[in-house]
């Protein structure tokens, strides 16, 4: 039997001192494994941890006092985890750190971290580990004073003197596109308006500004003093806003004064309000011609509704004819491109055995054909209680003002495949009339482009999508105008944005 020599190490290798594997040299003359059993660079780093998460609004403590809001797997939220265990890893240097997925349920955050050190006679090491961090529940100072709903510092209260609530069911989706109901603690819904109460009185006046930015409106302040600190020269005070918004909504027919009407480019005193934006968008139906008046105009040269919504009664069309070409007036302002004036020949459906019949001229000649329905406004058989239109020559006021065209409600319901988002507010009982004017809102959205821009519309995958070959020309929203509607869960790990991470 012949023995045979042991393996030379290869050429400018060395054989470890503990076991004797060959290794490149290094100045401790041990193998990797070998070095990490002799020395553990993580030692006095901590393997597990807590942060503190609020359910509520779904943030995150960052100590001392600190709620800053982190999405799953953030930069954010690596931030913060690593900030508890600072002080430990200023012995080492930290090379790399991410997130090991876990369960967004399980309320546990792993993350790996990456370490090098320099060990015996300077050689560096490197070694991988995990910290976990346990989600612990912990409701924060704000949601706090949320739940008490009797603690706030500020308060908006928003009122329009109207019946109809068109302008204030726009509002509320400009605030839910804008985020700005964030830092609410509270929102109550009364007969004739909403108040929002806040934490601060900056947050209030942000609020303030928003309004009077969208719409067309007027707002005062006034402070109450709540408690005084007489050493430090301290000053507690509840403050309160009050917008209130134009009496005037979509579809209204209004009687403008003779001074107003002249400065607008002579228009007809009996206009067609066709929209509430950051101005008031009125048409003169009998020329086209259109002009928009600002909150500061309307308080300076305040005017009012003739006819309650409840008043539109429905005509249906004889007999209409195009007007192509119209004179214009002396100093007329512009005219609507989208519109197309019309004299029509109209008679009540509640009338229909008898022969009366109405002449008008209208803006909808772009969408109303013999034997068509319309609602709109009967003002030859009413009387009218405006100091404007009473003063008027009854020859300057017209019989009947179309409005918009009359589909069937009920089918356009079953088939809108899209919805709304709302805010959530302490409510006072809802009743069906409320139904009504939110279902008229919903069609002005799909009548008019405009305005749905300014709103987020999110498609119902409970709805299926109807071909258009049953059509009966009603307006509809396109599906390339509509948002997915994202289902973000609100659990300890996640936040927003935790359902698109995993």
């Amino acid at each position: 039997m012949e023995y045979l020599p042991a393996a030379a190490p290869a050429q400018g290798h060395i054989l470890c001192c503990q076991c004797g594997v060959p290794i490149p040299p290094n100045p401790a003359n041990m193998c990797v494994g070998c070095l990490r059993a002799q020395v553990d660079i993580t030692e006095g780093i901590p393997k597990q941890g807590t942060v503190h998460f609020c359910k509520q609004c779904e943030r995150y403590l960052q100590p001392p006092g600190t709620w800053i809001h982190c999405a799953l797997e953030s930069r954010e939220l690596l931030a913060l985890c690593l900030k508890k265990i600072k002080a430990s890893l200023s012995k080492v240097r930290l090379i790399d750190a991410g997130f090991i997925w876990t369960e967004p349920h399980s309320k546990r955050l792993k993350l790996k971290l990456t370490v090098q050190k320099e060990v015996i006679n300077g050689a560096v090491l490197q070694q991988v580990f995990v910290v976990e961090y346990t989600v612990q529940s912990q409701m924060c100072e704000d949601c706090h004073r949320i739940e008490a709903k009797d603690f706030w510092k500020a308060v908006v209260q928003v009122r329009q003197k109207t019946v109809h609530k068109k302008t204030f069911y726009y509002l509320e989706q400009l605030i839910l596109k804008h985020r700005l109901h964030q830092n609410t603690l509270r929102i109550k819904e009364i007969h004739d308006g909403l108040d929002f109460y806040y934490s601060s009185k900056q947050h209030a006046q942000k609020m303030v500004d928003f309004l009077q930015s969208t719409v067309p409106s007027r707002s005062k302040s006034s402070q109450r003093l709540i408690s005084h600190d007489i050493h430090s020269n301290v000053y507690n005070y509840k403050s309160t806003f009050s917008v209130e918004i134009v009496p005037i909504c979509k579809d209204n027919v209004v009687c403008l004064s003779p001074k107003l009407a002249q400065s607008l480019g002579n228009m007809s005193q009996i206009c067609v309000c066709i929209r509430v934006t950051s101005t008031i968008h009125l048409i003169d139906p009998r020329t086209l011609q259109i002009a928009e008046i600002d909150g500061n105009t309307y308080w300076r040269h305040p005017f009012n509704s003739l006819f309650h919504p409840k008043q539109l009664e429905e005509f249906i069309i004889m007999d209409i004819s195009r007007v192509h070409e119209k004179k214009k007036g002396a100093g007329a302002g512009a005219r609507s491109n989208k519109h197309t004036l019309a004299e029509a020949w109209v008679r009540k459906t509640s009338e229909l055995d008898t022969d009366q019949q109405y002449f008008c001229c209208t803006h909808l000649g772009h969408i109303l054909n013999p034997g068509d329905l319309v609602l709109g406004f009967d003002l030859a058989n009413c009387n009218l209680n405006d100091e404007f239109a009473n003063k008027m020559n009854p020859q300057h006021i017209p019989d009947v003002v179309l409005i918009k065209k009359s589909y069937d409600r009920s089918r356009r319901q079953r088939r809108r495949n899209w919805k709304l988002k709302e805010l959530e507010r302490d409510r006072e009982a809802t009743d069906t009339d409320d139904e009504r004017q939110y279902q008229d809102f919903l069609e002005d959205l799909e009548e008019d482009e405009t305005i749905r821009k300014n709103v987020n519309i999110y498609r119902n995958a409970d709805i299926p999508v109807e071909s258009d070959t049953d059509d009966d020309g009603a307006p509809r929203i396109s599906l390339a105008e509509m948002l997915e509607d994202l289902h973000i869960s609100q659990d300890a790990t996640g936040g927003e944005g935790a359902e698109m991470l995993t």
